[in-house]
């Protein structure tokens, strides 16, 4: 492997043959329904998360992983052969998960490890992690994989339009009469990515006109550059997730591989099933 072993947490949204197509190791971000904790990615996916919570009729909560948890991954890279760790996490604006990864690192002081707080989500952190494991894989020092990975942040764009206001309204976040009034009316939030958090950016009356306005975002995010990276995101969508991808690459000039997404239970949970979205990194 890499002297600078990749670790970043499932907020990142990275799918499980990508993380391990390039050696990145990923942390799980729990989701608790009740006193019952599960483990994205390994007890729960977005599937199961839903279909869970349109039973039960209620929302779970989500917490970071624990120090124990970023300090198992730490040990992990050290005894498989790396010399030094480097952990992209999600947003410290909406997670814990930034706190734990450090406070891990606290506990080995004699390794080299440095703790991202990539002030993203989604693949806009999972691209970071990606760029950092392809400098490490090149050669580069323990630093210049930290700054390849940063420097992403400042060409990455994410956009993403809601197809219900139903789970927002089961969070307490949007009122029931509101979000009965916004499905009446068809209205889709769309959202971006501000201060670090996935945030409302404009409402638009119908998906199609929502999808639509997401891939003008896109463009106009790109600015006339060259995509370097690109991926989908979407919430137990897949099919509908393959057909944006279709209406993408017919309004944009994107790279030869696109990146099909679950946003992942920690994320998901937030926007309610049926999301699609878009992340791109411009050249």
């Amino acid at each position: 492997m890499s002297s600078v072993a990749i670790i970043t947490d499932t907020d990142a949204s990275l799918p499980a043959d990508v993380a391990a197509r390039y050696g990145i190791q990923l942390v799980p971000i729990n989701v608790h329904f009740g006193q019952e904790v599960l483990r994205t990615g390994i007890d729960i996916d977005d599937a199961r998360l839903f279909a869970r919570i349109d039973r039960e009729g209620r929302l779970p909560t989500t917490s970071a992983p624990s120090p124990g948890q970023f300090l198992e991954a730490y040990e992990t890279a050290f005894a498989t052969g790396a010399e030094a760790v480097a952990c992209f996490c999600v947003s410290s604006a909406i997670s814990a998960t930034y706190q734990a990864a450090v406070s891990a690192a606290d506990l080995l002081p004699d390794r080299k490890i440095a703790v991202v707080d990539t002030q993203s989500v989604s693949m806009g952190q999972g691209f970071m992690a990606i760029a950092a494991a392809e400098a490490a894989r090149a050669g580069a020092s323990p630093d210049e994989v930290v700054a390849a990975g940063r420097a992403v942040a400042e060409r990455a764009h994410v956009f993403g339009a809601l197809a219900t206001l139903k789970y927002l309204a089961m969070s307490g976040r949007v009122g029931h009469l509101a979000a009965g009034f916004g499905n009446l009316l068809n209205i889709k939030p769309v959202l971006t990515l501000r201060d670090g958090k996935l945030d409302l950016l404009e409402k638009v009356r119908t998906r199609s006109r929502a999808l639509a306005r997401v891939i003008e975002l896109a463009s106009e995010a790109a600015a006339g550059r060259p995509i370097a990276r690109m991926a989908v995101l979407h919430v137990n969508v897949p099919t509908e997730a393959r057909e944006f991808e279709a209406q993408l690459r017919a309004a944009l000039p994107c790279p030869q591989e696109v990146i099909i997404a679950e946003m992942t239970p920690g994320l998901s949970v937030h926007t309610g099933a049926g999301l699609l979205g878009v992340a791109l990194v411009s050249a």
